[in-house]
């Protein structure tokens, strides 16, 4: 009796290993497939442009075919000779070559896109992209007639200068008018003094004849004859 309830308990503690083991299983599929889900969303918000991830696969292709021009084989043919001599060497020479040749070449492209700002326009693009497939209205297409589509483009081009240079008209108007009224004003104080001085002349021309009058007065003979 003793045996057969060790085997049963035996036996029970098994079935609940292999469940816990089971439901550990369940939870691990559950967690991992929740991580494959939050990868792909991350994958999904990548920051980075789908305009950008696409150039650079293309270069990144168009450089794994160019590589491929300088394969040890063609290296080979072309110094046969020194590979005959040393063949481990050459093939060091080879891969230092080849490794060299790829850095130079992806450091000038990111030197061309840094200059170029590829990055932000291709951004750009992928932001109009989706502006215009959020915007309900139909994009401009050219009707047809040159006349009509140029005319079309270049009246509010026209509309804007003509704009800017009436702003600026009136800008130089009130300039014009605020000078004008300073110069009056200019002129004004110009005639003020002159009238002051003119003034101040007269008064002193009048004092100077009472001067003269009074001295010739008092300086007669008849007043000093002894």
């Amino acid at each position: 009796m003793e045996e057969n309830k060790a085997v049963t308990e035996t036996s029970s503690n098994e079935n609940a290993t292999t469940a816990h083991s089971s439901d550990g299983s369940m939870g691990m599929s559950s967690q991992s497939g929740k991580s494959e889900a939050a990868c792909k969303g991350s994958k999904k918000d990548d920051p980075r442009s789908s305009r950008l991830k696409l150039y650079e696969k293309v270069i990144e292709k168009s450089l794994e075919s160019f590589m491929d021009m300088s394969s040890s084989d063609r290296f080979s043919s072309m110094f046969h000779k020194v590979y005959k001599i040393n063949p481990q060497r050459m093939e060091n020479v080879h891969k230092q070559f080849v490794d060299e040749l790829r850095k130079a070449i992806k450091d000038d492209i990111r030197k061309l896109n840094e200059e170029a700002g590829l990055e932000s326009k291709l951004n750009e693009l992928d932001t109009l992209e989706s502006a215009a497939k959020i915007n309900p209205d139909p994009a401009w297409r050219p009707s047809g007639v040159p006349e009509q589509d140029f005319s079309s483009f270049i009246k509010p081009l026209y509309a804007k200068q003509e704009a800017y240079l009436q702003r600026e008209i009136k800008k130089i108007q009130g300039e014009n008018a605020a000078l004008a009224q300073k110069v009056q004003a200019g002129r004004e104080r110009i005639a003020q003094t002159e009238d002051r001085i003119s003034t101040a002349v007269t008064e002193w021309q009048a004092s100077a004849t009472e001067f003269e009058r009074l001295s010739s007065s008092l300086c007669t003979a008849d007043l000093f004859d002894l």
